[in-house]
């Protein structure tokens, strides 16, 4: 035991005796988790309006109502411009869409409501295809905002009782609805003029405003499910963690690569001539190594939380837990693509690919609910994606120590794993 600490001791000291190392060590992950966790929303703020430009060239009491509900839509931040410089605007990627509503919209779209054979007016969105989810919104949204007011203006005394007779001269000539059918639809047509005539009367003798189109018959409350406690979702916390994962993985790297150019040097030589075994000298770089990774990752994490708002919503045993396991899972790692490798050259390169791999199959980057439904179950396969599911069960899900085993459990399962294989495969002679 005496000489693996000694030997894992010197390694601790050297490394942190390089300032500059050190500095890079930490200040990278930073900058670029920084950079990430900005890009994807930030600390809590409030829900911001999605930027789309409207063209109505219809400009019908209709149209003119439907532009005016959306730009009284808080999702939306609207621009009513031409539609050339709308659809210029959209792929230069200023607004996310652009919604062109047609020339005789207002007349038409209250006559498709009676008539579902015709042939209904199309409004055109056009929209960015980096941003295809938000399109879904965008037509969700102007669904809503379209059909109140078209009802309106199909149902209103105005409008509507000439789009009633008119359906009904179209029922009574057609040669394709059933005699069953075409009394049905004029008995619905009579029940409808009825109530307009009735509306007709009632708001010319008590004044009352135009019909009210039909509206969606319910409400949303949007709740974020985090960590049970009064915080909103802070995305720089998924952020540190996937650049902590990538950049310590790097450590790993740096490692095996250490232990290749050592015995290149001959240093291994000279510490075999101690009574030392091979377990004990490459034991020694795991523990440097796991000391170390365990070291930078607190100092990513003490900047995410002073200056980025990162708070460890669960279980604090669970999260140093998941630190000190992935520490380890790092530093055989190291050793593993040392021992695969064989050279300092080789090992630079398979490591880089690896590495690279499993970066982006742990969610590190993009969270893994992102994946493919058939990614997400294979990358369970991957040491990575505990972590980076370890990291943020205990930091923003805000949840128990109960979810850091399965996480510790299988990083410590692939540690041994790769340190077994490291220990069996190493070439003491290059």
């Amino acid at each position: 035991m005496k000489p693996l600490l000694a030997l894992a001791r010197t390694d601790i000291v050297l490394y942190l005796s390089n300032r500059r190392a050190l500095l890079v060590g930490l200040a990278a992950p930073i900058l670029i988790a920084a950079f990430f966790g900005s890009i994807l929303g930030g600390p809590p703020t409030k829900p911001t309006r999605v930027p789309i430009a409207v063209v109505d060239l219809d400009r019908s009491p209709v149209s003119k109502s439907i532009v005016s509900a959306m730009n009284g839509d808080s999702t939306f931040d609207l621009r009513e411009i031409a539609e050339p410089e709308a659809i210029n605007l959209v792929r230069t990627g200023k607004v996310r869409a652009a919604i062109v509503i047609p020339s005789g919209f207002g007349d038409a779209a209250p006559r498709s409501m009676f008539r579902p054979n015709v042939l209904k007016p199309e409004i055109a969105v056009h929209y960015d295809p980096s941003q295809a989810t938000t399109l879904l919104l965008v037509k969700g949204l102007l669904a809503e905002h379209v059909m109140k007011a078209v009802s309106s203006a199909a149902f209103s005394p105005q409008t509507g009782l000439p789009l009633i007779a008119s359906a009904r001269e179209d029922v009574k000539k057609s040669q394709t609805i059933a005699e069953d059918q075409r009394r049905n639809l004029l008995d619905f047509f009579d029940s409808v003029d009825r109530v307009q005539r009735g509306s007709a009367s009632a708001q010319g003798a008590q004044g009352y405003g135009p019909v009210q189109g039909l509206s969606m018959p319910f409400a949303t409350r949007e709740v974020e499910v985090t960590s049970g406690v009064d915080r909103k979702y802070n995305s720089f916390a998924h952020a540190f963690a996937g650049m902590g994962v990538q950049f310590i993985l790097f450590l790993g790297i740096d490692l095996g690569i250490g232990v290749l150019l050592m015995r290149r040097q001959g240093i291994w030589k000279r510490l075999r001539a101690a009574p030392i075994s091979r377990a004990v000298l490459l034991g020694s770089r795991i523990v440097s190594g796991s000391i170390i990774a365990t070291i930078l990752f607190v100092g990513i994490y003490a900047a995410a939380i002073i200056f980025f708002g990162v708070r460890v919503e669960g279980s604090l045993v669970g999260f140093a837990g998941v630190i000190i396991a992935f520490a380890l899972l790092t530093s055989t790692f190291g050793l593993l693509i040392a021992a695969i490798g064989k050279t300092p050259e080789a090992s630079r390169g398979i490591a880089i690919v690896v590495t690279l791999l499993l970066v982006m199959l742990s969610g590190a980057w993009v969270p893994a609910f992102i994946f493919p439904e058939w990614l997400q179950k294979a990358t369970l396969v991957i040491p990575t994606r505990w972590a980076m599911d370890g990291l943020d069960g205990m930091t923003w899900r805000g949840l128990g120590i109960e979810a850091a085993w399965a996480p510790i459990g299988v990083m410590l399962a692939f540690s041994a794993a790769f340190a077994w294989i490291a220990v069996k495969r190493f070439n003491w002679e290059e």
